[in-house]
């Protein structure tokens, strides 16, 4: 394999990190808690962008319960579990900070967030490049996902908010995963997976930049709720591919060694 190819993740990750410092704080938008939605629900407000992220529990849990048994310890577990649990945390944390929108309550919301990137960059990585499926490498993964979100707080709280952190975390699965898959020429169903995952994701985010104007236009939904929707479409897919039996998929035995089965 070109080791050039090989080093390619490593430098763009370098190379992003380093554009961030050169380009210095980013401070969040100054209207972000303004949302479109004001609808309400039994007294409940903004009910509209509260209970979408319902579809978040759904699909943690089940890919969860898909994937508790020993039998299914495939490659990329670690990742795929803090994945797992950080979208039934964040139903429950972007729920909190919907009811009431602030900084405070927006802890709680980027928090799992975080968790859910570091988790996918544990995971893919480590069924790209066997013998990389180790805790550790997810703990400290998961460790500087809270240190983006804590850095943010602190600076938010001084006056002088920086996402830079955080914000690299979303970006850097867009570009890894891909990447990864292709150096290492992972299967083609795995690739596609991601690829519509990543692609309803990139449409989730341009309907949170387009709140207002799509509620405007459509009068019935507006753009954050929509980005909760196909954020929550994007993990369904991507768990669908990790539960469904696939020959392809690889799964990891007590000693480390792949028996070829993802799930039984």
């Amino acid at each position: 394999m070109n080791r050039a190819l090989v080093l390619l993740p490593t430098l763009i990750t370098i190379a992003a990190i380093a554009l961030s410092l050169f380009h210095g704080p980013i401070a969040q938008l100054p209207d972000y808690h303004g949302f479109a939605d004001r609808s309400s629900l039994l007294g409940m407000p903004h009910a509209a962008n509260v209970l979408s992220n319902l579809p978040f529990f759904a699909i943690g849990l089940w890919g969860w319960l898909r994937l508790r048994k020993p039998a299914s310890a495939i490659a990329g577990r670690h990742g795929y579990r803090l994945f797992l649990l950080a979208l039934m945390l964040t139903a429950a944390g972007s729920g909190f900070y919907h009811l009431a929108p602030d900084n405070d309550r927006l802890l709680w919301d980027r928090l799992p967030i975080a968790l859910a990137c570091a988790g996918l960059l544990a995971a893919v990585r480590a069924e790209t490049r066997p013998g990389a499926d180790g805790l550790a490498n997810t703990l400290w993964l998961a460790m500087l996902a809270v240190a983006s979100v804590g850095w943010w707080y602190v600076t938010e709280s001084r006056g002088h908010g920086d996402l830079r952190p955080y914000l690299l975390l979303q970006i850097l699965p867009l570009v890894l995963i891909p990447l990864w898959q292709a150096v290492h020429a992972a299967p083609a169903r795995d690739r596609a997976a991601f690829g519509i995952a990543i692609a309803l994701y990139v449409a989730a985010k341009a309907a949170e930049l387009a709140d207002h104007q799509i509620l405007a236009a459509l009068g019935w939904i507006s753009g954050h709720t929509l980005k909760h929707l196909l954020a929550a479409a994007a993990a369904a897919v991507l768990v669908h591919r990790l539960v469904a039996p696939s020959p392809n998929r690889q799964s990891v035995g007590v000693t480390g060694g792949h028996n070829g089965r993802a799930l039984t």
